[in-house]
């Protein structure tokens, strides 16, 4: 059985074929858990690529949701105030604009300044969009690294780290004691991380095949409406290559998103490990949280 993750403020999100479930800690060292079930996927969703913009809506979705959860337990509030829909929709609605705004608009706004004082770039198709996506990848990279200097955002990346151990150890079917989980690595091949970096790089092939002619407007236009291709074709690869990680070749693709998580994950401690246990226990019928008796109390 295959599981995803995210990691949420203190906590740790999980997500099964049927299920998920968010653990969060708060303050006096309780974990607090929301569990729901996933409604059964109609059988186009579960088609090559369109799979992958399904899961990319849903991750995004649910993560949304998990982060809502997470902070009002942090904050040590006794229930919180969910998000109606309306402010999730609202709020997923933002940081896509956002997410366009950094990652598409700026880099092709820079590649077209670059374009008016570099005649190759601007005559070559294929050019123009290799400048374009390696300033998407270079602002990617630095808006990483700068999210990771915020205190509380290393909080959440010991959590990543926690998930990523957690699964590593589920999927390796050893026993789900901590001193053994906390002996796997924190990079995974199939971490959401990964698949942002593939999509970043898949960008490039995908764009190349914009005509160089069209003006900047149709040209942005085009990248906002290849979103949803890219993110199927990125997942197909992910998927791939998380089944193929000794092919050589395969290895050396996923070399940048393994590389790129030593920014976005951290090595957590045993009680971060416990949340994204109990997480994953939730989850994963038949595994059983006694593993960590009392874990539900004070820590």
């Amino acid at each position: 059985m295959k599981v995803g993750g995210q990691a949420v403020i203190e906590g740790v999100m999980m997500k099964s074929k049927d299920l998920w479930s968010v653990a969060v800690r708060d303050p006096k060292g309780v974990i607090h858990v929301k569990k729901e079930q996933l409604r059964p996927l109609p059988k186009f969703l579960k088609t090559p690529f369109i799979r992958g913009i399904y899961a990319l809506y849903q991750s995004l979705a649910l993560g949304v949701q998990a982060i809502n959860y997470s902070a009002s337990k942090a904050l040590d509030e006794d229930e919180g105030k969910p998000m109606s829909s309306a402010a999730i929709t609202m709020t997923m609605l933002f940081a896509f604009v956002m997410a366009i705004g950094i990652f598409l608009f700026l880099p092709l706004y820079l590649t077209k300044l670059i374009a008016l004082g570099f005649r190759p770039v601007a005559e070559s198709s294929f050019l123009f969009n290799i400048v374009d996506g390696i300033l998407r990848v270079v602002f990617f990279i630095v808006y990483v690294f700068v999210i990771s200097l915020w205190k509380d955002m290393r909080r959440i990346f010991e959590y990543h780290g926690a998930e990523h151990k957690v699964i590593f150890a589920f999927e390796a079917g050893t026993d789900m004691e901590l001193a053994t989980i906390q002996k796997f690595g924190t990079y995974h091949p199939r971490c959401g991380t990964s698949f942002l970096f593939i999509v970043m790089l898949m960008s490039i092939l995908v764009f190349s095949i914009i005509p160089k002619q069209w003006d900047f407007l149709w040209k942005f236009a085009s990248r906002v409406v290849l979103i949803p291709m890219i993110a199927g074709l990125s997942y197909e690869i992910l998927r791939y290559s998380a089944k193929s990680t000794a092919n050589p070749v395969i290895k050396f693709l996923i070399q940048p998103g393994l590389l790129l998580q030593r920014i976005t994950t951290k090595e957590p401690d045993d009680s971060q490990v416990e949340v994204a246990l109990r997480a994953l226990t939730e989850v994963i019928p038949g595994l059983k949280p006694e593993v960590m008796p009392d874990m539900e109390k004070s820590v």
